[in-house]
């Protein structure tokens, strides 16, 4: 992401939570920098403190773009990643070739087949983000 922002036009600013503690910090620089959007990870740290974060960006009225469905569906303004009841069947997959006799080593490494895009238009509007019709198209869901 940073050597792909500025041939975008668009600057790059990490900010990171490697611990509980750090959140605080983190929040702080946000709300001090006020980006234009925030790109949050699946982390487990940051899954575990999932609705602390959106509760975050909710309050300081900051558009976040997050990795899974459910992060959409507790507030988040939208997500773009991985359907997860399909990775849960290729792993299945991976397991069955295993037990099968397959070495692990010789599974080649798969990417998902399907993506989606959720936008929660409720949080939208919340923060005063308007999602233009093109990009309600192409979203597989939108909440309302």
């Amino acid at each position: 992401m940073r050597d792909a922002a500025p041939a975008l036009g668009l600057s790059f600013t990490a900010v990171e939570a490697r611990g509980a503690d750090d959140f605080a910090g983190a929040f702080a620089i946000l709300a001090r920098e006020r980006p234009d959007a925030v790109l949050l990870t699946s982390d487990p740290l940051h899954h575990t403190h999932m609705q602390r974060i959106i509760d975050f960006l909710s309050q300081n009225q900051l558009p976040g773009m997050f990795q899974t469905r459910s992060d959409a569906a507790a507030g988040g303004m939208m997500s773009y990643g991985a359907i997860f009841p399909d990775l849960f069947r290729q792993g299945a997959s991976f397991v069955h070739k295993i037990l099968q006799g397959t070495k692990p080593a010789d599974i080649p490494v798969q990417t998902p087949q399907r993506y989606e895009l959720v936008i929660n238009l409720k949080t939208a509007k919340a923060i005063g983000v308007t999602i233009s019709a093109s990009v309600l198209l192409r979203a597989d869901a939108a909440i309302e």
